[in-house]
C-alpha cells in the first residue's frame, strides 16, 4: 500500500468534483474547491473519520470493498479505477464483460434524477448503486456484500424482502426474474455466474425450481409496479430500464403518473427520506 500517492491521489479526485456532480445540493459556499470529506465518506459508505485518515496517510489499508465504494463515489473511470486498487496495494478487478464498475456517465445520469427512485444492476441482478429516492424506497444495500446484493438471490432467499411487494403481485415478480435470468444465463454460456446462481437457487428455493422448470424466456423492459412502504403506503409505479452499451448493467426507473395518488405518495417519500425505512427490503 503506497499510503501517500493514495492519500495525495483521492484529495485531487475529490477536489475535481462540484456537489451537482453527484447528485447533492451547493449549501453554503465553499472556501476551496470539490467535495467535502465528509460528503465523500457519506456517498461511498464509510465514516468521515476513516476516509480522512486515508487523505492524511495515516489510515488503514482499505479493502477491495471500500476500495469499489471509493471508486464510485469519486466517480473514477476504469482506469482511474485500477490506479486507486494498487495504491491500495490490492490486484484491480479484471475487465470483463460482467464488470461491476459503473461509467461514470451512467453515475451522471443517476445522481440527476431527484425526483424518481433509480438503481443501477447487472443483468445478474446486483445492485451496484442506488439514489437517494431509491434507497428509501427499497432499502440502502450499498454496504452489504456483492452476493447479498443481487435482488433476485434476496427475493427468493430472503423472506424480509416479500414485505416490498403486495402479496398478490409476488407471482408476478417472481416469474419475471425467473425468465430473466434465464435469459441471461443462456446468453452467457461460457460464464460461471449465472450457472452458479441458478444453481443455488433452485436448491435452496422451491419456488425458483418450480419456474425455472416452466422455460419461461423474457428480458427485462417497461412494466408497471407496486410497492409497499411502511411511511407512505402503497405505490404504483412505472418502471423503465435502460440498459448499457454491452447490455451487461441496468438503469432502472420508477416514475409516478402525475395527478396520481401514488406521485403525491412519491413526493412525500422525498420529504420522508430513509428517516422511517427499516434495513434494507428489495
Amino acid at each position: 500500500m503506497n499510503r501517500p500517492e493514495l492519500a495525495d491521489f483521492l484529495r485531487h479526485a475529490r477536489t475535481r468534483l462540484d456537489p451537482a456532480d453527484v447528485g447533492l445540493a451547493p449549501g453554503a459556499r465553499r472556501r476551496t474547491p470539490g467535495l467535502r470529506r465528509e460528503e465523500v465518506a457519506s456517498l461511498a459508505g464509510m465514516s468521515a473519520d476513516y476516509y480522512t485518515r486515508l487523505e492524511q496517510s495515516r489510515g488503514p489499508r482499505p479493502s477491495r470493498q471500500m476500495l469499489t465504494a471509493m471508486a464510485r463515489a469519486l466517480r473514477l473511470t476504469e482506469d482511474e479505477r485500477d490506479h486507486l486498487f494498487h495504491l491500495g496495494g490490492e490486484e484491480p478487478p479484471r475487465r470483463e464483460a460482467t464488470s461491476t464498475h459503473v461509467r461514470p456517465g451512467l453515475l451522471l445520469v443517476l445522481d440527476r434524477l431527484h425526483d424518481a427512485p433509480a438503481t443501477v444492476i447487472t443483468d445478474l441482478g446486483e445492485v451496484l448503486a442506488q439514489n437517494a429516492l431509491a434507497k428509501a424506497l427499497y432499502g440502502d444495500v450499498s454496504g452489504r456484500p456483492s452476493r447479498d446484493r443481487n435482488v433476485v438471490r434476496r427475493f427468493f432467499l430472503d423472506p424480509t424482502s416479500h414485505t416490498l411487494f403486495p402479496p398478490e403481485d409476488r407471482p408476478v415478480r417472481a416469474r419475471e426474474h425467473v425468465a430473466n435470468l434465464r435469459a441471461v444465463a443462456a446468453a452467457r454460456p461460457t460464464d460461471p455466474e449465472p450457472g452458479a446462481l441458478v444453481a443455488e437457487l433452485r436448491a435452496h428455493s422451491e419456488e425458483f425450481a418450480g419456474l425455472w422448470a416452466q422455460h419461461e424466456v423474457s428480458v427485462r423492459r417497461a412494466s408497471t409496479k407496486r410497492f409497499r412502504h411502511p411511511a407512505v403506503g402503497l405505490l404504483e409505479l412505472d418502471c423503465e430500464v435502460l440498459l448499457s452499451a454491452d447490455h451487461h448493467q441496468l438503469l432502472v426507473i420508477h416514475t409516478a403518473r402525475p395527478g396520481t395518488e401514488s406521485h403525491e405518495r412519491l413526493q412525500l417519500l422525498r420529504v420522508v427520506g430513509l428517516q422511517d425505512m427499516t434495513p434494507s427490503r428489495s
